[in-house]
């Protein structure tokens, strides 16, 4: 596909402000995003009221995220289990002078929710017993550094260099919070998709062949020196070795991880299709987006949720594409069933509200 341009946004809101002008004024048609920003973006909750109508296509990968904490920290417990930590995080304020401060690279999306759930299982209310913000990575390594930030929801390589260079530990992967859990997608304006099919189903086989080569051990260390280069991570080879292997030191104290399955997947898990986009996975998000009471509540009840999903949601796009392509181990369900976290809760797709009922700490 020689007319498509694969364009490095700045940050997340860039990238949410470019799709809206799309690529005629000067913009983007689509691209990567964490969830539930094409919902958000189609109804027009993040966009001042200006819906544009988006197609989630496909998923691009599980896990490679993981939760930092900085190194005054250290010998506290702030491990996968906080709850042993959750009485010095809660009385922050009285011992130091301020609240315990965390971080996230833009608010109500995937990393917002990987660090809030964390927090949350361990007995730390999010809005209430801390402060937790949106800032961009670079300030808030720094801060780990200099002291001013405590903890911060961040993708590889972070994890690997927090603790390579002595920044701090991490306290968890968020493959250790929810294993094979939905990570970041594939969502193009639906405006494209509608006057494009053939190339939309073309663009998409593109991304699963990628996947495919992706998920092939022996193919790493090329994709490595792929993404290292200056239009991608422009970073050394080194660092991004150990996540693409599955290594992760954690520092603390705790074991080193060495598994290829806890590291980025972007075809096939033990559980299933990574690139298949599950409807249950879309509704897992709505759903966090009503525990907060993100938004001021305009995603009100379920039923408003499984609405939206039904014009966000394209699999049967996917499906097309991933037939004619003749690719093997097609899902047969939109729903990959009940999904179980770290803490022992359960997400049954088909009962939502019971998810939501057994959460200690929420808004709603």
């Amino acid at each position: 596909m020689t007319e498509v341009e694969v364009s490095k946004q700045a940050n997340w809101a860039s990238a949410r402000d470019n799709v809206v002008i799309g690529s005629q004024g000067g913009g983007i048609d689509g691209g990567q995003w964490q969830m539930p920003m094409p919902h958000l973006i189609t109804e027009g909750i993040i966009t001042n009221g200006n819906k544009v109508p988006m197609y989630v296509l496909a998923q691009l990968n599980t896990h490679g995220n993981g939760i930092a904490i900085a190194g005054i920290h250290k010998g506290k417990g702030l491990h996968k289990d906080l709850s042993k930590a959750k009485s010095y995080i809660r009385d922050f304020q009285s011992s130091q002078g301020r609240k315990f401060k965390a971080a996230h690279t833009f608010p109500n999306v995937n990393q917002d929710f990987w660090i809030r759930y964390w927090f949350a299982a361990g007995g730390v209310d999010p809005d209430q017993d801390i402060d937790l913000l949106a800032v961009p990575p670079a300030e808030t390594v720094q801060g780990m550094r200099n002291g001013t930030m405590d903890a911060f929801s961040t993708g590889d390589p972070w994890p690997y260099r927090i603790v390579a260079d002595n920044i701090g530990h991490m306290a968890t992967l968020t493959a250790q919070i929810w294993q094979f859990h939905p990570e970041e997608y594939l969502a193009i304006r639906a405006d494209w998709v509608d006057r494009h099919p053939i190339a939309t189903k073309a663009l998409l086989k593109g991304v699963m062949e990628a996947q495919q080569w992706l998920d092939k051990p022996e193919n790493r260390s090329e994709a490595i020196q792929i993404l290292s280069g200056r239009n991608y991570f422009n970073i050394p080879v080194p660092i991004l070795n150990p996540p693409y292997e599955g290594k992760y030191a954690m520092g603390d104290g705790q074991p080193a991880i060495d598994n290829f399955k806890m590291g980025p997947l972007y075809w096939k898990d033990d559980l299933g299709s990574v690139s298949y986009p599950y409807k249950s996975h879309d509704l897992w998000f709505l759903t966090e987006t009503m525990r907060w009471n993100f938004h001021d509540g305009k995603i009100k009840d379920f039923d408003t949720a499984k609405a939206i999903i039904e014009r966000v949601n394209r699999q049967d796009l996917w499906l097309e594409a991933a037939k004619e392509a003749g690719f093997s181990d097609i899902p047969t369900a939109t729903s990959r069933g009940i999904e179980k976290f770290f803490d022992g809760k359960e997400f049954n797709p088909d009962n939502p509200e019971a998810y939501l009922k057994s959460l200690q700490i929420k808004r709603v």
